[in-house]
């Protein structure tokens, strides 16, 4: 990947790629908006002319004045028509200001939600590798602190095309004045736009060099403010040492930006010194003039607002230079943030749910890990099988099933849905079979319950009645009854709905079993739970199991570290360091008493070890007794 390693250098924009990069957001804004692009150039122009023109006729109005002093009869009726048009033009540009203000905010909102939008759907389609890759999520970030600045670039882009007008005409005026004043003018704006440059480099090289400091300090920040983290923090005492961290991490990267721009204060004193050295012979020079009889009275103020308006105009471009030089120079970041390979929809859907799935010898390690998570494991999974994937933390068991899902492609091997390869068709209409959930679900706290649910299927219209069936196959619907609104109640004590009712804060075994309700609201022909009961209690989950399991339209793969779940597969697999070790029957694997069986045996027989190794398993509960943990009598 092209992205400047940590101590590098900032890339240099060339006039070539600068031009590039301000063509390609004109090309954006006009296409967002072309009216308003239209009235930018134009305000941009007015904005350039209108003051010098203004301050014409105000040097106009200085000499009539002097000449009616001096008794000139008709130099009062000039000053009074110069002032009448200087009050005009006054009047002219602040009922144009509010029109431009309302017309760039509107192209500043359609230009960032465009560019926006646009992020946010190349971010969400990547390659499902690549969100575990530094790499990526380091471009990530440089390329959204491009795009966060993409609508205020053609409003400096207007700034600078105002400003460099502006110059050009200042000069212009003062070579009607003096050739040489103009020339001083222009030496002295020159080191002031060279240090300005060499600081803004500076500041885009720190930034690029400090984005893991900035991350960790953003993920302590947002663990901070997470009321559901505060609780173990403080009981920890970790908030002061957290606290202090933030601030230790806040102040380097501060420090480290004010050292390098205290370093150039000397050299800006120098160039401001020759720049208030240039008006300051400006001013003396056009007074000798006057007293010479040489320029009119009124040349005086025409000099002295030409000379400054050029300084500070000339100042201010420099500054627009620089921060526009910062986000341009960012720009790369954003164009190969943009450019990364996204998943295809050219790819043939998968017109059918597949009766047969086959993982065939799949090996895969992760992006910058030399260590083999998948190490040639093959099985095959056929439509209606009740699946159970085994094995110690670390096993393998989650990544397998986001192989099999196709959010990683395997380094070597197959994915095969009936004998077609995953990788040969659109992984989309894959999923739109499955119904996946992990020991990580997502908690919609924004949402009502309803809605919780709805989001497992929101491609087909929103079935109440579904809702409800799911609702009560993940023994969810009796705490949903009891909410104040019921199904159409929020599920965050957070929000609050229309007549002033706030939402309902859950549990851990609630919000799981909301989670299950999504997953059985799919209703996909094929069902994969990673740990999906963790947080719910024995009984709960044995009636939830002992009806999934009765339904044979619909292919289950469960990860479980529960025996209750695993005993009623048609099929485990028992994984070890990313090999399947053992499979067979839960009775068959017992009675193999290899690894399965050690790695259950007090589940099995709620004794020690050396107990367990004389005693065979307890009969699963009748339907009016109470399982314990292990969903046993």
């Amino acid at each position: 990947m092209n992205t400047p390693a940590k101590g590098q250098p900032p890339r240099r924009l060339a006039l070539r790629p600068y031009a590039r990069a301000v063509a390609q957001v004109l090309r954006v804004s006009f296409r967002a908006s072309p009216g308003a692009v239209v009235m930018k150039v134009l305000g941009s122009l007015i904005s350039a002319v209108l003051p010098l023109v203004t301050t014409y006729f105000a040097a106009l109005t200085t000499t009539a004045l002097a000449a009616a002093y001096a008794g000139d009869a008709d130099a009062g009726q000039r000053a009074i028509v110069y002032v009448i048009i200087t009050a005009a033009l006054g009047l002219f540009w602040g009922a144009f200001s509010s029109v431009d203000r309302y017309i760039q905010q509107l192209m500043s909102f359609k230009v960032g939600a465009i560019v926006g939008d646009q992020m946010y759907e190349r971010f969400l389609a990547l390659e499902f590798w690549r969100y575990d890759d530094k790499e990526t999520v380091d471009l990530y970030d440089r390329a959204k602190r491009f795009s966060d600045s993409y609508a205020r670039v053609l409003d400096r882009i207007a700034a600078i095309f105002t400003q460099l007008v502006s110059v050009i005409l200042a000069v212009g005026a003062l070579l009607l004045v003096s050739w040489w004043i103009a020339v001083i003018v222009l030496v002295a704006i020159v080191p002031s736009v060279y240090l300005q440059f060499k600081l803004s480099r500076e500041q885009i090289a720190h930034w690029n060099t400090q984005v893991d400091s900035r991350r960790q300090r953003r993920m302590i920040e947002t663990n901070l403010l997470r009321p559901q983290h505060i609780a173990e923090m403080r009981l920890y005492g970790i908030v002061g040492y957290l606290m202090e961290f933030r601030s230790r991490l806040r102040d380097a990267d501060e420090r480290r930006r004010l050292d390098f721009q205290k370093r150039y204060i000397p050299k800006q004193l120098a160039a401001d010194a020759l720049q208030y050295g240039a008006e300051v012979v400006s001013l003396v020079w056009v007074v000798g003039q006057i007293i010479a009889r040489a320029q009119p009275v009124g040349q005086f103020l025409y000099v002295q607002q030409i000379v400054s308006r050029a300084l500070s105009t000339a100042n201010n471009l420099v500054s627009s230079l620089s921060s526009i030089d910062e986000d341009l120079a960012n720009l790369k970041d954003y164009e190969l943030f943009m450019a990364m390979p996204v998943h295809s929809e050219h790819a043939p859907p998968l017109l059918q749910a597949p009766k047969t799935v086959e993982l065939k010898d799949i090996r895969f390690t992760y992006t910058g890990s030399d260590i083999e998570v998948i190490r040639g494991i093959s099985l095959t999974i056929r439509e209606g099988q009740h699946i159970a994937i085994v094995g110690e933390n670390g096993a393998g068991k989650s990544t397998l099933i986001r192989i099999l899902a196709g959010l990683y492609r395997p380094d070597s091997g197959q994915v095969l849905l009936d004998g077609v390869d995953l990788a040969a068709v659109d992984v989309t209409s894959w999923h739109r079979h499955l119904a996946v959930l992990s020991q990580e679900f997502l908690k919609y706290e924004f949402a009502t319950a309803a809605e919780n649910i709805y989001f497992g299927d929101v491609d087909s219209p929103r079935d109440d009645a579904r809702i409800r069936k799911a609702a009560a196959d993940a023994e969810a619907l009796d705490f949903i009854n009891k909410l104040p609104n019921g199904l159409d109640n929020h599920v965050s004590n957070w929000m609050e709905d229309p007549r002033g009712r706030k939402g309902s804060g859950l549990s851990g075994g609630q919000w799981q079993r909301l989670a299950m309700a999504r997953n059985f609201y799919r209703d996909a022909s094929f069902m994969v739970m990673d740990e999906p009961t963790s947080a719910i209690d024995a009984l709960a989950e044995h009636r939830i199991f002992s009806r999934l399991f009765a339904d044979r339209s619909s292919t289950i793969i469960a990860i479980s570290h529960r025996l209750a779940t695993i005993e009623k597969a048609d099929t485990v697999f028992m994984l070890e360091d990313g090999r399947i070790v053992e499979q067979g029957t839960h009775k068959e694997l017992v009675a193999l008493r290899g690894r399965y069986f050690r790695m259950f045996e007090s589940q099995l027989t709620g004794a020690s070890p050396e107990q367990a190794e004389s005693k065979t398993p307890p009969p699963l509960c009748g339907p009016a007794q109470c399982p314990d943990a292990a969903g046993r009598c």
